[in-house]
């Protein structure tokens, strides 16, 4: 996929990059990350720490090989191998979206025993050049479901539309809450 100009115009409209922290932004504690440090363009690294998702008692995921992707003002997203995934719980979701860093995003349902959560996750199948990391893996979000970090249990970010995982180690504010979309 090529960026066009759409992409171009949405990539320039963001004043903070993670050179610096704005006042408002919590100065984290030893052994803390501040979201304000982040990059953007996003910083995709390889997170080596168990991620486990569940819904109810039936283990979605499990996995030591996620990809965290680190974008400003925002908590990570984890991006799950596929192979690491039970493929068997999920649908294709309904529409889709743009990201102006990744690309296009196909979104899945989890369905089990009569049982559906909607457009619950998303993948990048054919991301943007930079992105390529994520293309043989699935993102969840949170709310609906149980995901901890080495056993720590995940907060979703703020707002219900992005998908950043909070951990203990994370300072914000986080992107999401009421009055954070020029963020």
């Amino acid at each position: 996929m090529t960026l066009n100009r759409d992409l171009q115009t949405r990539r320039e409209q963001w004043r903070w990059r993670g050179q610096e922290r704005p006042a408002f932004a919590v100065i984290p504690m030893e052994g803390q990350e501040s979201v304000w440090d982040y990059p953007r363009p996003p910083r995709i690294e390889e997170d080596s720490r168990e991620v486990v998702i569940r819904w109810g008692a039936l283990e979605i995921a499990r996995t030591r090989r996620a990809y965290r992707i680190l974008e400003t003002a925002h908590p990570p997203c984890f991006y799950l191998p596929w192979d690491d995934v039970a493929r068997q719980f999920l649908v294709p979701g309904s529409g889709g979206s743009i990201c102006e860093w990744k690309g296009p995003a196909r979104y899945w349902s989890l369905d089990h025993d009569g049982q559906t959560l909607v457009n619950v996750a998303w993948s990048y199948p054919d991301p943007l050049p930079g992105a390529e990391p994520i293309a043989g893996c699935v993102a969840f979000y949170p709310g609906s479901l149980q995901c901890t970090v080495d056993d720590a249990r995940v907060t979703p970010q703020p707002g219900g539309f992005y998908g950043g995982w909070i951990t203990p180690e994370l300072t914000g504010p986080f992107k999401g809450a009421a009055g954070s979309m020029g963020w």
